[in-house]
């Protein structure tokens, strides 16, 4: 293999690692951001009830926020993994595509997603207490 052909490899090695750490820090970003923005509207709800809050389960927003983040870090462990193991490989001349990781992070992006859509589709019942819905849909 000429030296530019080599240089191209590696070069092309390391794209794809700073496409995986995009993609793990997309990941991070959106867990932190849905992870506060639940929690705000745990504060939200707290203030316009007067502090009467239902206990929530341990599936809320701010433990898929959470996974993740974890998630986007595992990524990054896999995608150092994987750009150690390419590099070895060029260096070797003995480079075998694996889409395994590409298969395995899809999965659970899917499966994170998956699980973000009851929070999009809940819609937490009107509290009898609010101005709204103390007037009965004929007074309005």
């Amino acid at each position: 293999m000429s030296k530019i052909d080599r240089q191209r490899e590696h070069q092309a090695n390391e794209r794809t690692f700073l496409a995986w750490l995009r993609t793990a820090v997309a990941l991070i970003g959106f867990g932190f951001a849905l992870s506060r923005f639940g929690l705000f509207l745990n504060h939200l709800e707290i203030t316009i009830t007067n502090g009467n809050l239902p206990l929530e389960s341990w599936v809320n927003s701010q433990s898929l926020g959470l996974t993740l983040v974890i998630v986007g870090i595992l990524v990054i462990v896999l995608a150092l993994w994987r750009y150690n193991q390419v590099l070895r490989q060029i260096e070797e001349a003995k480079y075998h595509p694996n889409p395994l990781m590409v298969w395995l992070t899809a999965g659970i992006v899917i499966f994170l997603g998956l699980l973000s859509i009851p929070f999009l589709l809940w819609q937490q019942p009107s509290n009898p207490d609010t101005p709204a819905s103390l007037s009965s849909p004929t007074e309005r």
